[in-house]
């Protein structure tokens, strides 16, 4: 026999087995975050100065714009996830699916346009 009662097998209640792929996906990007954020916050206090040319510079290497760049990815995706999980539980049934295309909508554009951003002034576009 299975587990739970009988009404709520024949209404499919239950398990749904997939709470634990988006828990570990949070988890991996908070603690990514933790990690590029060090290095942000390290990387930024050991420049010579703070202004728009030093920074530029800066930003012109692979070695700050990549990681600047899986930093920003980092930081939407679990603002998605977390998200996700605050409008799928707390919205209404007929408000959750509109919510969640704007989410999706809003998380892409926004972290399009840093990507843009970070490597328009990685190839040296004109500030």
């Amino acid at each position: 026999m299975g587990s739970g009662t009988s009404i709520g097998r024949v209404r499919g209640l239950g398990s749904a087995k997939e709470g634990t792929h988006h828990w570990w996906n949070q988890r991996v990007t908070a603690g990514s975050n933790l990690l590029l954020m060090l290095w942000l916050l390290l990387s930024l206090a050991r420049l010579p100065g703070h202004d728009y040319g030093t920074l530029r510079l800066w930003l012109g290497s692979a070695w700050a714009t990549v990681p600047l760049a899986l930093l920003v990815v980092s930081v939407f995706w679990h603002f998605r996830l977390g998200l996700q999980v605050l409008i799928e539980d707390y919205a209404h049934a007929e408000n959750r699916v509109v919510l969640l295309v704007l989410l999706n909508f809003f998380t892409i554009g926004m972290g399009g346009i840093a990507l843009f951003s970070i490597v328009r002034i990685a190839l040296g576009a004109a500030g």
